[in-house]
C-alpha cells in the first residue's frame, strides 16, 4: 500500500488533482476567491444536480463543465473522474456547502487517494458550523448524526444510541420530518435545550431556540419549508437527590450494614461525596 499525501496548488496555475470546493449555501457572497478560481479553471466539475451548479457558474460568468455525480451515477463514473484528475484538476461540489457533509463524495476522495491523486480542500461555508456558531449551544464537543431515518421506529432507535453521547448533537432535517423528529428528540433524550436554524445565511435566516418540547409544538401543525439543522445539547446533569431520599436510603441501609459500608453503598448509588453522606449516615445512627 502506497502513501497518500495531499499538497496545495501551486499559485500561477493550477496543479492535476481532485478538489473539494464548497459552495455557498444560501447567500452567493460567501463564495471564496479561491473556489470561483478552482472552479474556473478545473477541467470537470463533479456536482449532485448539473441545474443547481449550473445556476451558481452562470451567476459568476463561468462556463459549464459540469458532469452529474450522485448516488446513482457515482460508481460508474469514479473511474474516469479519478484517471482525468491524475493529469488534470478536476472539482467535486455538492448542491451547497461543503462536499461529503451528507453528500455523496467520500468513495470518490478514498479511491482518489489510493490511486495517488493529490486531493485538495478548498474550504468555505457549512450549513452545520454556520448554525453551531449562533446556536447558543456548546461547540468544544459535538456529534454530527446526518439525516435521522424517515421511519418512526428506525428514527427512535437511532436517537436511543445517541442518548448517553456527552456532546451537542447535529442533525439535517427536512421541513414535513421536524415536528415528528423533535417529538422523537424530546422522548428519547429527555427536554434538552435545542435549536433549529432555518434559511441559514439568507435574507430571512432564523435559529429558534428553545427546549425540545416548545420547539416540537412550534411546528407541529405548520412545517417550515427547506432543509434545516437540527441540534441538541448535551445530556443534562442529573438532579441532585433530595436530603429526605438520602435519608431513607442510609436508613435502609444501617439496618444491615455499618456507618462505613453504608455511606459508601448510597454515595456510590447517588454519586454523592462519600464524605457527606459518611457524616449524614453518623448523625442518622446517633440522633
Amino acid at each position: 500500500m502506497h502513501e497518500s499525501i495531499s499538497h496545495p496548488p501551486d499559485t500561477i496555475g493550477l496543479a492535476a488533482g481532485l478538489y473539494i470546493v464548497a459552495t455557498p449555501i444560501g447567500n452567493l457572497g460567501d463564495i471564496s476567491a479561491r473556489a470561483l478560481l478552482v472552479l474556473e479553471r478545473a477541467s470537470r466539475i463533479a456536482c449532485e444536480d448539473t441545474r443547481v451548479t449550473g445556476k451558481l457558474l452562470h451567476h459568476f460568468g463561468i462556463k459549464a463543465r459540469l458532469t452529474p455525480y450522485h448516488d446513482h451515477s457515482a460508481a460508474s463514473l469514479r473511474p474516469a473522474l479519478i484517471a482525468q484528475a491524475l493529469i488534470e484538476p478536476v472539482a467535486l461540489v455538492s448542491d451547497a456547502g461543503t462536499p461529503l457533509i451528507s453528500d455523496p463524495g467520500y468513495k470518490l476522495v478514498a479511491d482518489a487517494r489510493a490511486a495517488g491523486v493529490n486531493v485538495v480542500t478548498v474550504p468555505g461555508p457549512s450549513a452545520l458550523i454556520a448554525a453551531l456558531s449562533i446556536s447558543g449551544l456548546p461547540t468544544d464537543r459535538f456529534l454530527f448524526a446526518g439525516f435521522l431515518p424517515a421511519k418512526a421506529g428506525a428514527r427512535r432507535s437511532a436517537i436511543a444510541e445517541l442518548a448517553a453521547v456527552p456532546a451537542t448533537l447535529a442533525f439535517y432535517e427536512s421541513g414535513p420530518r421536524l415536528a415528528a423528529c423533535l417529538a422523537d428528540l424530546r422522548d428519547g433524550l429527555g427536554n434538552r435545550p435545542a435549536a433549529v436554524g432555518r434559511e441559514l445565511t439568507k435574507k430571512f435566516e432564523e435559529m429558534v431556540t428553545g427546549p425540545l418540547d416548545i420547539l416540537a409544538a412550534r411546528w407541529a401543525d405548520a412545517p417550515p419549508k427547506g432543509e434545516l439543522v437540527v441540534l441538541v445539547g448535551p445530556p443534562l446533569p442529573a438532579a441532585a437527590p433530595e436530603a429526605d431520599d438520602i435519608d431513607a436510603a442510609l436508613t435502609a441501609a444501617l439496618a444491615s450494614l455499618s456507618v462505613k459500608d453504608a455511606a459508601r453503598q448510597v454515595a456510590e448509588a447517588l454519586g454523592l461525596p462519600r464524605s457527606d453522606v459518611y457524616a449524614r449516615a453518623l448523625a442518622l445512627r446517633h440522633g
